[in-house]
């Protein structure tokens, strides 16, 4: 798929100009490590003030205030602190990590070394899967460059006493990894499942307090402080500010990885040239998928009026999370799709808990015979139950946000749901699992 680019572009700037993008001298001369450079001038006070100007609000999906991240984690107890880079990209059409990690890792780095001096922290790591060995081999070629540069290790800039060094650890893949719950424990060797609950201020990584942020929202830092937190916020919108990373896939006439300023009209990104064309029948789109798997399904009719910020998309109960937009025309049924959601659920649980492990089995089994239009009367009421009670039920987010795709999908598009059923067959009598 395409990498686009826009005039406001800052994150994606140098994937077109840098032939190797681990190299050190070619990112300097594009502007790289004017950020660190400028950190280590300023005050903590002044550098969390410029985060707090800046408005970025993190592009990992969770929608944190990054300044106040950085600020609990400053007045955090503890001579030793982390900070770690999650890249461990499992979301179904979600690409814009991968595409960093590629093509400016030394934006990921730069951005980690700046968290790194502002919390006195010594030992970094990027958690990454192991996939994508080409991508992972290219992040340690520009960390070992970075070293050699003296922007990572010992003394760096010839600060004494500035020491940080990052260390690549391989992640076997599992989605429930993005989930501190589960990333911590594999960090540190042990199984990597939803255990005790994290508290990455108080004790997270090694009982310490970790900073953890994706690809794209350290790759923001360096840009916040070599623009200012002002001229930064100035490209979003009200409610945040700067760019974000928008994955295009479905039935675009051109999927691909966008950089979108916040607060771009909906329209635009599903219809303009520049961006996703419309699709690629010509017909026009039934649904949007928004916000990755865990995001619901949205009409073109709820997003005529939509800016693409945090508040509009709250304001109609959908979420950006990490910049998924998935677009479909009539020719996909809801049903069709949603069954592949939760395939992908049923094979991503990790199954610690029973809502996760089977109840993600009887969804996708239930859909299935919806497929077959084999439905009888009381299958819609008993399904309905089943997707509730494993979304109450399960142990973290994952198994949790299952019936975001899967309940606004029965509300957008009851009489596809109704169709699957054989209205004259009994009424099941079958208790619900």
């Amino acid at each position: 798929m395409a990498t686009e680019q826009t005039t406001n572009a800052i994150l994606t700037a140098r994937f077109a100009k840098m032939t190797n993008p681990a190299e050190v001298p070619t990112y300097v001369d594009l502007a790289g490590y004017q950020g660190l450079q400028k950190a280590t001038t300023l005050d903590t006070a002044v550098l969390l003030n410029e985060l707090e100007t800046a408005g970025l609000i993190s592009r990992s999906g969770t929608g944190e205030n990054i300044a106040a991240q950085w600020q609990a984690l400053a007045k955090a107890k503890g001579q030793t602190k982390y900070v770690v880079c999650n890249a461990n990209e499992g979301e179904p059409g979600s690409f814009k990590d991968k595409a960093l990690i590629q093509k400016d890792p030394l934006a990921v780095i730069e951005g980690m070394t700046i968290a790194a001096y502002f919390l006195k922290a010594s030992q970094g790591y990027l958690y990454v899967q192991g996939e994508f060995p080409e991508f992972i081999e290219n992040f340690a070629t520009a960390l070992n460059n970075a070293k050699a540069a003296h922007y990572l290790g010992t003394n760096i800039l010839g600060i004494p006493g500035f020491n940080f060094d990052i260390q690549i650890m391989v992640s076997g893949g599992g989605y429930v990894e993005n989930v501190a719950d589960a990333m911590i424990p594999a960090l540190e060797g042990r199984v990597g499942k939803p255990g005790r609950k994290v508290n990455l201020v108080k004790r997270g990584l090694y009982g310490a307090p970790t900073l953890v942020h994706d690809p794209e929202t350290f790759a923001n830092i360096p840009v916040i402080l070599r623009l200012g937190g002002s001229a930064y916020r100035d490209l979003g919108a009200k409610d945040a500010g700067g760019t974000i990373l928008v994955s295009l896939s479905g039935q675009f006439q051109h999927p691909g990885l966008y950089e979108v300023a916040l607060g771009t009209p909906v329209q635009d990104i599903l219809y303009q040239a520049d961006y996703g064309g419309g699709s690629t029948t010509g017909k026009p789109f039934k649904f949007i998928h928004v916000g990755g798997q865990a995001g619901a399904l949205a009409t073109p009719a709820q997003l005529v009026d939509c800016a693409y910020t945090y508040s509009d998309f709250h304001a109609q109960h959908l979420t950006i999370g990490c910049g998924v937009i998935v677009a479909m025309d009539d020719s996909v049924g809801v049903v069709d799709y949603l069954e592949k959601v939760a395939a992908f659920y049923c094979a991503e649980s990790c199954g610690k808990c029973l809502a996760g492990r089977v109840g993600s089995v009887r969804i996708k089994e239930q859909l299935q015979k919806f497929q077959r239009h084999a439905g009888v009367p009381g299958d819609l009421r008993y399904f309905a139950h089943t997707v509730d009670h494993v979304a109450e039920r399960s142990l973290c987010p994952v198994g949790q946000s299952i019936g975001n795709a899967i309940f606004s999908g029965m509300k957008l598009f009851p009489d596809e749901f109704k169709q699957s059923i054989n209205w004259d067959a009994p009424e099941t009598k079958e208790v619900p699992w």
